[in-house]
């Protein structure tokens, strides 16, 4: 690993349409500054860590990927593993950072140390971790703030994705700083605000909740009580998922449909082999929200392939699942960012 210096807790988690016509309009793509495209045979693509970033208030790391050569702003992805996993054994296991040099964007890792929780798990069910500036997401909003100064980001094309308690944090970060973010996706994880303290946090995983709509609303609303535009949000869930239970995701839509103002409609239908795809947009046609479900699926993150009979070399690839489609590459497809 590179190094770089410019400027507790339970074990949460445990042990038809064809596929080439399934596509994630997410975002409708603006003409935007020519990016070069750059070969991924040049070199191999490192994480390397900031050291000092600015202000850490959750005390996470920081790691990041930048392709080389690119010629005009790029987009930013924000990426937040899940317990038990680590930074560059997630990217390995995922290959986002082989598709932002491929595709030319840039890569951002936070990554969770066992000083604050022994497994690794961002803390999202604490809310002194998951307000405004404070804590865990504050120290995400700085890192962010820091690749900003650095690199030559587009600001209006900033996303963040997570795997389960990364995709809480993800949520909270979709919740708490809406301006920040043009879309964002939440795998196998929970809803904003979904629970108070450890104990809540593993009742909810395990059955969810029966909040309703307009209160699970309410709690977007209230963190960020002056946004006047919201994220495109992508819930993507197994439907057998054992770990963090399907009535989250559930839940999850609820939350941003209420903050829409939109109706709980089961939204438009697509099917495709291994799930299915519900969207919502609004009066213009512009996709807001979108629930892929994905069958007889468990609890991981979904890509296209693994290689058979190979057993796990640690606890990240162990929730690296294969799956009909990708969602690395789903989602930078419906994110704009295939160069």
């Amino acid at each position: 690993m590179n190094l770089k210096v410019p400027s507790r807790l339970r074990r949460l988690l445990a042990d038809s349409v064809e596929l080439p016509q399934f596509k994630f309009p997410v975002t409708q793509p603006q003409a935007q500054p020519a990016r070069r495209r750059v070969s991924t045979r040049t070199a191999p693509q490192r994480l390397t860590e900031i050291l000092w970033f600015g202000r850490n208030p959750g005390s996470l790391r920081m790691l990041e990927y930048v392709p080389p050569g690119i010629k005009g702003p790029m987009p930013l992805v924000v990426v937040l593993h899940g317990c038990h996993q680590n930074a560059e054994d997630f990217d390995r296991s995922s290959g986002w950072t082989a598709l932002a040099r491929q595709h030319g964007f840039a890569v951002l890792y936070a990554e969770q140390k066992a000083f604050n929780n022994p497994n690794l798990c961002f803390n999202w069910f604490r809310p002194s971790m998951v307000t405004r500036d404070r804590g865990e997401l504050g120290s995400i909003r700085e890192m962010i703030d820091f690749s900003r100064k650095v690199h030559e980001i587009d600001d209006s094309r900033i996303f963040v994705m997570g795997l389960s308690a990364g995709g809480a944090m993800a949520a909270a970060l979709l919740a708490t700083y809406p301006e920040l973010f043009a879309a964002g996706a939440i795998i196998g994880g929970l809803p904003f605000g979904a629970a108070r303290d450890a104990m809540s946090a593993l009742d909810v995983m395990k059955r969810g909740s029966t909040r309703s709509a307009d209160k699970w609303g309410e709690l977007v609303r209230e963190a960020s009580p002056d946004a006047t535009r919201f994220p495109v949000v992508s819930i993507w869930h197994g439907d057998a998922d054992e770990v963090v239970s399907y009535v989250n995701a559930e839940s999850a839509i609820a939350q941003w449909l209420a903050v829409r103002e939109r109706p709980r409609t089961k939204g438009r239908l697509r099917l495709f082999e291994g799930g299915e795809r519900r969207e919502w947009r609004d009066d213009y046609g512009n996709m807001i929200l979108e629930l892929v479900t994905l069958t007889d699926f468990g609890h991981g993150f979904p890509v296209g392939s693994v290689i058979e009979g190979r057993e796990p070399a640690n606890d990240t690839e162990r929730f690296i699942l294969p799956a009909a489609i990708s969602a690395p590459e789903q989602l930078i497809k419906g994110w704009g960012l295939v160069a």
